[in-house]
């Protein structure tokens, strides 16, 4: 880089810092209506349908209820639902649906406003229980049991998790083996540890539902299946011969939900009952699939469950902004400590300290929702079989797996630093923050534990890599991995940002090159690529060891795998921030939007910072600037805060906190005008600091 090239970086980046450094002109404002219909999304009519729906009071989340009462209360919203037509979207169109699959996504989300409980439950039945049916199932299942499962008439469950298998579905225990003479599958838990576990609707008000079990025809085990199984008799609601179960009871959240076990001894069903898209017994046991390959057709079929996953990310997504737009209207009108005045006290969100707190998960919950938009269109790709390649359902599922956990990770941070942001007020059952979170705590854990799928992603990642670099002998992988620990891999495209943030002296270039979107991206991707191939160089040739020995090596660097992963997301997310970026017209929103959208990027280099340092992608003097303009870009958004939670779209009666309501505004005037009556009417008693003292009398 040239000299004058330097000079012309550093003039560039003194302005922009004194720019940052003013006050924002009377023009930069948040075009609040435009924003909130950005991020409502492609399917913004049904989310105004569904947030509508989920505002009614009746299905609202009572405080205080026990937890029979609320498994009572949510099992009623369900048939509030049904006659509301709001889960049948995803339905064949001959049965009453609708067959939009991003829109059914889209509106359960929003239900979380309501009750988490209520979304929860909704999903078991009509996102898993009548999704397994509807995708494993074929036409001849659809006209049978869905119909019934649409309605309500016929609620169920889905059983796919052990008690000692959770994550490990592959592995659980649960057996049908087909019986030739009776044309029957036997459904069988053979010990303890095979009982499914936290089955929603299993303690109480299941029916029937879909289980997943080892298929044995013929003494072949051909793997993982799914089998439909009646459960109770519909009118006296008792378990049917040879079916057992136990409520789970209470638990930390979702109480409105019917958690329990299920076992089986030697039950029968037709075998008609087995859900044989992709697997099927013939009357003379033979089995048949359209997928050889056994693995790849267990992970075909568990494909078309991604959808809890989806939701999931939406559903944490959603509970972060509601927890926001409380927290950020409370800390623009609560007042605490009088620094900068004698009479008066500073509104919250005026402290540093304060807008560290709130406006960088702010942004973070932005990248959320714009990351999970292009999940939400990857998945009605795939499912409306516009783009259904094995590809293109790979695809979805890495995504799934890697944006789920963040979202889900993000949600209990957003809404416990919420709640703490709120002080005593915020621990109120009635402000929400304590209850959402307590519901929130089980999604980093079901539907795929997240550190569990964020390995999964890492094997993707891993695989694009081999692929990339196939043919490499083990000197050129460790040379590769050794020039990126450098921060000399030219090959990634860093090479000339490796110079352009080469130390100067300057603080205000340091500020330029790390506001800059090319470098942001490029810093974050570096880390990607660079944590992938230093464990690929550690794991190369483990495939040829002996099991135990692979097994021991790859577990020597399943951490490792597990931060590059979750490293993918968090660039994922980055990048849909971006691109959402060009699609906003208004020029003063725009600017707006890119102070979010580089306080996102700077906190996660941030939050990386030593990553960065150890590796030499910054220099300590560039390290010292990322926190500081940080703070500089706190302040430029601070006046904004309140437009950009606004422009989140949830009204009063989705937020629901008493403290988000102007309650404290009031509260707050009442007192600073009682005050100013005070002295103006020369009764305000003077301060012991500020009063002459008496004389002692003699």
């Amino acid at each position: 880089m040239t000299e004058l090239a330097s000079e012309t970086i550093a003039t560039a980046g003194e302005a922009a810092d004194e720019a940052l450094a003013v006050e924002p002109a009377s023009g930069e404002r948040v075009d609040v209506a435009s924003l909130a219909e950005q991020l409502l999304g492609g399917w913004a009519e049904t989310r105004r349908i569904a947030r509508e729906l989920a505002g009614r009071p009746e299905l609202h989340k009572l405080e205080g209820l026990t937890y029979l009462e609320h498994r009572e209360r949510v099992f009623g919203q369900l048939k509030y639902l049904v006659d509301h037509k709001a889960v049948h979207r995803a339905f064949p169109k001959e049965l009453g649906g609708e067959e939009d699959h991003g829109g059914n996504i889209a509106g359960f989300e929003e239900l979380v406003t309501a009750d988490p409980s209520l979304q929860i439950k909704a999903g078991v039945q009509w996102g898993l229980f009548g999704a397994a049916v509807l995708h494993l199932g074929t036409e001849e299942h659809h006209a049978e049991w869905l119909p019934g499962i649409m309605s309500l008439e016929v609620p169920g469950c889905f059983a796919m998790t052990e008690i000692g298998h959770g994550s490990d579905v592959a592995s659980i225990a649960t057996t049908a083996t087909y019986d030739l003479e009776a044309e029957e599958f036997v459904i069988h838990t053979p010990f303890k540890a095979a009982w499914k576990e936290f089955i929603g609707n299993a303690a109480n008000d299941g029916l029937a539902a879909v289980v997943f079990a080892q298929l044995i025809t013929k003494g072949v085990n051909h793997g993982v299946h799914a089998f439909y199984v009646p459960l109770r008799d519909p009118d006296t609601k008792e378990f049917l011969p040879g079916v057992g179960g136990q409520d789970d009871g209470v638990k930390g959240g979702l109480n409105g939900i019917d958690n329990g076990r299920l076992h089986f001894d030697h039950v029968r069903v037709p075998r008609t009952n087995l859900l044989n898209r992709y697997g099927a017994v013939a009357p003379d046991g033979t089995y048949s699939s359209p997928i050889s390959s056994p693995g790849r057709r267990f992970f075909t079929m568990l494909g078309t469950l991604v959808q809890g996953r989806v939701s999931l990310d939406g559903a944490a997504t959603a509970a972060s902004k509601l927890a926001l737009t409380a927290a950020i209207r409370y800390g623009t009108e609560r007042r605490q400590f009088n620094a900068s005045s004698e009479t008066a006290e500073e509104v919250l969100l005026d402290y540093q300290r304060h807008q560290r707190r709130l406006l960088p998960r702010l942004a973070s919950a932005y990248a959320m929702s714009f990351a999970h938009e292009q999940l939400l269109a990857k998945f009605d790709d795939v499912f409306s079989g516009r783009a259904d390649s094995d590809e293109d359902r790979q695809e979805l599922e890495t995504l799934a797996a890697a944006l789920k956990p963040l979202a889900t990770w993000n949600a209990l941070d957003i809404l416990q630093e919420c709640r703490e942001a709120c002080g005593g007020a915020g621990f109120i059952a009635e402000n929400r923050f304590a209850s959402l979170r307590a519901d929130l705590d089980i999604y980093v854990t079901f539907e795929g534990d997240n550190n569990v799928l964020l390995q999964l992603v890492a094997k993707r990642l891993l695989n694009d890599y081999a692929k990339e670099f196939r043919g490499m002998g083990v000197g050129a992988l460790a040379k590769f991995a050794l020039g990126q620990a450098a921060g000399v891999a030219y090959k990634t495209g860093l090479g000339a940002v490796a110079q352009f943030v080469r130390d100067s002296g300057r603080a205000q270039r340091a500020a330029l090159a790390l506001r800059d979107e090319d470098t942001q991206r490029l810093l974050l991707a570096d880390r990607v690529q660079t944590m992938v191939a230093q464990v690929a160089q550690a794991l190369h040739g483990a495939n040829k060891l002996p099991q135990a020995e692979a097994a021991a090596r790859f577990n020597h660097h399943q951490n490792e795998l597990i931060e590059a992963a979750r490293a993918h997301a968090e660039l994922l997310q980055w990048e849909a921030f971006t691109e959402a970026l060009a699609e906003v017209r208004d020029p003063g929103t725009k600017k707006i939007l890119t102070w979010l959208r580089d306080l996102f990027g700077l906190s996660l280099i941030e939050k990386h910072l030593s990553w960065y340092l150890m590796n030499g992608r910054l220099s300590m003097q560039r390290g010292r600037t990322v926190g500081e303009y940080i703070n500089r870009l706190l302040a430029r958004l601070r006046p904004h805060a309140l437009d950009l939670a606004e422009a989140f779209g949830y009204g009063p009666e989705h937020v629901r906190a008493p403290i988000a309501t102007g309650a404290e505004a009031e509260r707050q005037d009442e007192a600073a005008a009682y005050y100013a009556a005070l002295r103006e009417s020369g009764q305000e008693p003077r301060l012991e600091k500020h009063a002459k003292p008496t004389k002692p009398r003699a």
